[in-house]
């Protein structure tokens, strides 16, 4: 049965309130690209209980000559990252940032696809515990090791070439800003384009100016505008993994797809091969136009 992905701030408080029988693990995973100020964030204030998780770290491998700025972690140290982070195979966890969920997506997915699929999100994130004013500790946080060991999910990544599979064969969104898409300039990357066939839809067209995901159907029709119906194959990807991330969570979120596959790579990986071809302007495909 597909479980919505989100929480809010007052049922999260609701569920912490009953006690430690009850009591979900808290993961706080502020990040920033270009910055690495998510730990000192932390230690200024965060959820009661909440540990802390390096975007960096934690949730991706050793970036090097490919896959990409943020690449797919290895198996046996994604496991042992979460198990010190506190995480258990049998104890809901809930994950959250300060920056409209896009690093919280991508811990909520990785826990999905090796195996852990009691994770949620907290919908807007500090911000929305903040206006409830509920309360925040500071300072380090000890934490138990926890006993999390890796599963078979189902939930599959993408390869540059499974990608391109989907741009051409299936539905391919990229959920960077429209110029980069375009390829109008790109700041991040050297070199500027979509893959071709892929479809944009702006990660952060997906959030409200609060933070939080938009109300289901106001999703719902944002995903129909690109062909997805809930029956066609979609994958997701953006410039490295993160925005691609939250795509796969709105998805999961409007009810369209609890398994969506991600381009952990994304752009960042597909340009370290020079013979991939690079896409400029808008979307070489209708939406929803599969061959």
């Amino acid at each position: 049965m597909h479980r919505h992905p989100l929480i809010t701030a007052r049922d999260l408080a609701d569920r912490l309130q009953r006690g430690a029988g009850a009591s979900p693990l808290l993961l706080d995973v502020r990040w920033r690209l270009g910055a690495d100020d998510g730990y000192d964030s932390y230690l200024q204030g965060h959820l009661p209980g909440a540990v802390f998780v390096d975007l960096e770290r934690d949730l991706s491998g050793m970036a090097g000559s490919t896959g990409g700025r943020h690449p797919m972690p290895r198996i046996d140290d994604f496991e042992l990252d979460m198990a010190e982070c506190g995480v258990d195979n049998d104890r809901l966890v809930v994950v959250y940032d300060d920056a409209m969920s896009f690093a919280a997506a991508r811990c909520w997915w990785l826990l999905r696809h090796f195996g852990k699929f009691d994770v949620l999100v907290l919908d807007g994130g500090i911000s929305a515990w903040k206006a409830e004013r509920l309360p925040i500790e500071s300072g380090i946080r000890l934490v138990d090791e926890g006993d999390f060991s890796v599963r078979r999910s189902g939930i599959s990544y993408l390869t540059a070439e499974t990608a391109a599979l989907y741009a051409s064969e299936g539905i391919l969104l990229d959920g960077r800003p429209s110029d980069r898409f375009r390829g109008d300039h790109d700041d991040v990357d050297v070199v500027s384009g979509h893959i071709p066939g892929s479809i944009n839809v702006p990660a952060i067209s997906l959030v409200d100016e609060s933070g939080r995901l938009r109300p289901r159907e106001e999703l719902r029709a944002r995903f129909a505008a690109a062909g997805v119906d809930g029956e066609a194959p979609v994958a997701v990807t953006c410039g490295s993994g993160v925005q691609a991330s939250l795509l796969a969570l709105a998805i999961s979120a409007a009810g369209l797809g609890g398994h969506v596959p991600v381009y952990i790579g994304s752009w960042s990986d597909w340009i370290t091969d020079p013979s991939r071809p690079v896409e400029l302007g808008e979307s070489s495909r209708r939406p929803g136009q599969l061959t």
